[in-house]
């Protein structure tokens, strides 16, 4: 059986399978849930207290979005201004002479060609050992283009839905694992990268940098389907970027890490989180131990260190000390 919270547990989430429910709590875990059942008024006291001036915070999120247009930015400037800083596209780029190579890419190309490349071996090797240090699915809340563009789309589906004027329709999770073996099947079989012509990630990107083409209409139509219909969807259930980064940022040190002795469960987290089912932890009385690590799937987006009333979520690099 595969417990709660371990590494396997939380790669199984991540290709789309519930978390696991915890059947053995560390003591103290089980001493802390046991204090909330046995004193509900003591508690509820601490959740008022929590609550009590405090004010949601948007740092985390300025400093993603900050850091994502720059990134974006520097692409276009380098190629428009001609200084060869990064030059390229996120597919595939050069930064200052160095190659880099996205992996899903990199692997799609590979898969097509149907050899391993060298020249693509050597450009992955520099982002691989990056996102391994940052966390896979970093690379999707701080770099991607279109996960700015879907974060605004999910606001404004927020928005009608809250007039009753549309609704939110889930699919399983595991679809996004079906579809990066359905995209890799593909590049092996008609040899050529079928994902990255859908990709509006790929898209966008170089549309911000040599200019719009027929392809937007594409991007329009995810974003429309996402609005109108289930909110994130290409994010959470088709692409298959986040689940390649996702797996390679699986031992990352830099994480989000839950403390069960500060969090008075209000939920605030999961309700803006990007990927609620990696903060399954947080529901009351499911934590295995007093500090657990969000697993693999989660986006450093920092959404809900910013919203957390309590200070139960922060940034930490593992050994080391919280991040600020």
């Amino acid at each position: 059986m595969v417990k709660s919270g371990s590494l396997a547990d939380r790669v199984l989430t991540m290709l789309g399978r519930d978390p696991a429910k915890a059947v053995e709590f560390r003591d103290e875990a089980v001493r802390l849930h046991t204090l909330r059942r046995e004193d509900p008024a003591a508690f509820r006291s601490a959740r008022a207290a929590a609550r009590t001036g405090h004010v949601p915070s948007h740092r985390w999120r300025n400093r993603r979005w900050a850091v994502l247009v720059a990134v974006n930015l520097l692409f276009v400037v380098s190629f428009w201004l001609d200084i060869q800083i990064l030059e390229g596209a996120l597919t595939a780029s050069r930064f200052v002479g160095f190659h880099l190579i996205d992996l899903n890419s990199a692997l799609q190309v590979m898969l097509a060609h149907k050899h391993i490349i060298v020249n693509l071996v050597i450009g992955t090797a520099t982002v691989l050992v990056l996102w391994l240090l940052l966390g896979g699915r970093s690379f999707c809340s701080w770099v991607c283009p279109y996960h700015l563009v879907s974060e605004l789309a999910e606001k404004l589906h927020l928005a009608l839905a809250r007039r009753d004027l549309v609704s939110d329709h889930d699919f399983h999770r595991g679809l996004r694992t079906v579809f990066w073996l359905v995209f890799g099947v593909l590049a092996w079989v008609t040899g050529y990268t079928v994902f990255e012509t859908l990709s509006p990630t790929g898209i966008l990107s170089r549309a911000l940098i040599y200019g719009p083409g027929l392809a937007l209409a594409w991007v329009l139509l995810i974003v429309v389907f996402e609005v109108a219909y289930s909110r994130r969807a290409w994010c959470r259930y088709v692409c298959p970027i986040g689940l390649t980064y996702g797996v390679a940022g699986t031992l990352s040190p830099v994480r989000v890490v839950y403390r069960l002795d500060r969090c008075v469960h209000e939920l605030d987290c999961k309700k803006v989180c990007l990927v609620p089912h990696v903060l399954d932890p947080v529901v009351r009385g499911r934590a295995a131990a007093a500090t657990m690590p969000i697993g693999p799937d989660c986006t450093r987006c920092g959404l809900c260190v910013d919203a957390c009333p309590s200070g139960a979520l922060a940034f930490e690099i593992k050994g080391l000390s919280k991040l600020l």
